[in-house]
C-alpha cells in the first residue's frame, strides 16, 4: 500500500558563525549574518515585509551541512540603522544592498530565498542581477500590483475576516475610508506620534491576524510590539504608495518574463492564502516556465503552515543536491 511521506519539518535551530554590519549608504547601515557551512551552497534568504526584520528560524529552511546562509536586515528595520528610516529606501536600493552584501562576502552566485515581499525583492534582484541567481525559492508571491493592494488594504480581503478589518480600519474616520492606503500614509509619516503608532499597530495587526489558515488567534507576538510595528507599518506603506518603485503596473511580471528564461524556481503558496492571493503566484508560473508551482491545500499565507515548511524544504533539499557539484567546481 502506498503511503504519503511525511511532511518534512524545519532542520535543528544552529546558532550565525558570523555577523556584521555593512555600510551601504551614508545614512544606512545594514545588520548581516552567515551561519551553515562555509564551504556549502551560498543561499540568501530575504525576509517579508518590507519592514520585518530577519528572524533565526529563516535559517532552519536550509540544511546547515550544504548550505552557507546568509541573512541581513533590510534598510530601516530588524538591527539595521537608522531604524524606520524612510530615506533611501526604495527596492533598488536593497537590489544594491543585496550586491553590495554579496561582494563582501565574496561569493559569485547564490540561490535566492524569499517569501511575500522577499518574493518580490528575490524576482527584482534576479531580474536585475540574473548571472548571479543560481536559482529561487519563493513563497507566497507578492508582485505589488495594484489588484494585490486593493485586495488587501482596500475591499477583497474584508469579506473573509470582517472582525479583524473593523480592528484595522479603526484608527481612520469613516470620511477617510475610501483610501485606506493613502489615509494610513498620512498618519505614518505625520508627526502626531500617538496616531502613528495607533495607526501602526492597527497596519500591522491586520496582516498579523490574517496570516496563517487559523485565524487571528495564531498572530505572532511580535505584530504587538511597538518597535517591531513601527518600522513594519511605515515602510511597508511607504513601498506600497510608491507602488514598490516599479516603473510600471505589471512590470515586474514582464520583466520575469523577458530575463527568468534560464533561471530554475519553485514556487511554494498556500490556496487559502488571503495576504497574496494564489492569482499572483499563477501568473508568475504562466510567465516563467522554468519554475515549478506548488499549491499547498490546507495552507494560508504563514512560511510556518506544515505544508508550506514541507514544500520549501522540499526544494531547498533538491537544489542542494542539483548545485552541489557546480559549487565544488
Amino acid at each position: 500500500m502506498n503511503r504519503r511521506a511525511p511532511k518534512r519539518i524545519l532542520y535543528p535551530r544552529h546558532e550565525a558563525r558570523q555577523t556584521g554590519r555593512l555600510r551601504v549608504s551614508d545614512l544606512h547601515e545594514i545588520f548581516w549574518e552567515e551561519s551553515g557551512n562555509p564551504d556549502g551552497i551560498p543561499v540568501v534568504a530575504l525576509h517579508g515585509g518590507p519592514g520585518g526584520g530577519s528572524s533565526p528560524e529563516m535559517r532552519r529552511f536550509f540544511d546547515p551541512e550544504r548550505y552557507r546562509i546568509f541573512l541581513f536586515d533590510q534598510r530601516g528595520c530588524g538591527r539595521s540603522t537608522p531604524h524606520s528610516e524612510l530615506r533611501e529606501n526604495t527596492t533598488w536600493d536593497l537590489v544594491d544592498d543585496i550586491e553590495s552584501l554579496r561582494e563582501h562576502v565574496g561569493v559569485s552566485q547564490w540561490l535566492v530565498f524569499g517569501g511575500s515581499w522577499g518574493s518580490t525583492l528575490s524576482l527584482a534582484y534576479a531580474v536585475t542581477h540574473t548571472e548571479r541567481a543560481l536559482g529561487l525559492v519563493l513563497r507566497g508571491i507578492f508582485l505589488v500590483s495594484k489588484s494585490e493592494i486593493t485586495w488587501f488594504y482596500q475591499n477583497g480581503a474584508s469579506n473573509l475576516f470582517p472582525d479583524a478589518y473593523d480592528r484595522y480600519v479603526a484608527p481612520i474616520p469613516p470620511a477617510e475610508r475610501d483610501d485606506l492606503l493613502l489615509a494610513f500614509h498620512r498618519r505614518l509619516t505625520g508627526d502626531d506620534k500617538q496616531a502613528r503608532i495607533d495607526a501602526a499597530r492597527a497596519w500591522s495587526r491586520w496582516e498579523g491576524e490574517t496570516l496563517s489558515i487559523k485565524g487571528p488567534q495564531t498572530t505572532p507576538p511580535r505584530f504587538n510590539e511597538d518597535d517591531f510595528v513601527d518600522a513594519f507599518a511605515r515602510i511597508e506603506c511607504h513601498y506600497f504608495v510608491n507602488r514598490g518603485f516599479f516603473a510600471a503596473d505589471g512590470w515586474l511580471l514582464e520583466e520575469c518574463r523577458k530575463k527568468l528564461k534560464n533561471v530554475p524556481g519553485v514556487i511554494v503558496h498556500g490556496r487559502y492564502d488571503v495576504v497574496t492571493p494564489l492569482s499572483s503566484a499563477w501568473s508568475l508560473a504562466k510567465a516563467w516556465p522554468k519554475a515549478e508551482l506548488h499549491i499547498v491545500p490546507d495552507a494560508g499565507h504563514s512560511s510556518m503552515e506544515p505544508g508550506i515548511v514541507d514544500r520549501l524544504i522540499q526544494a531547498t533539499d533538491d537544489f542542494a543536491v542539483r548545485f552541489a557539484a557546480k559549487v565544488r567546481a
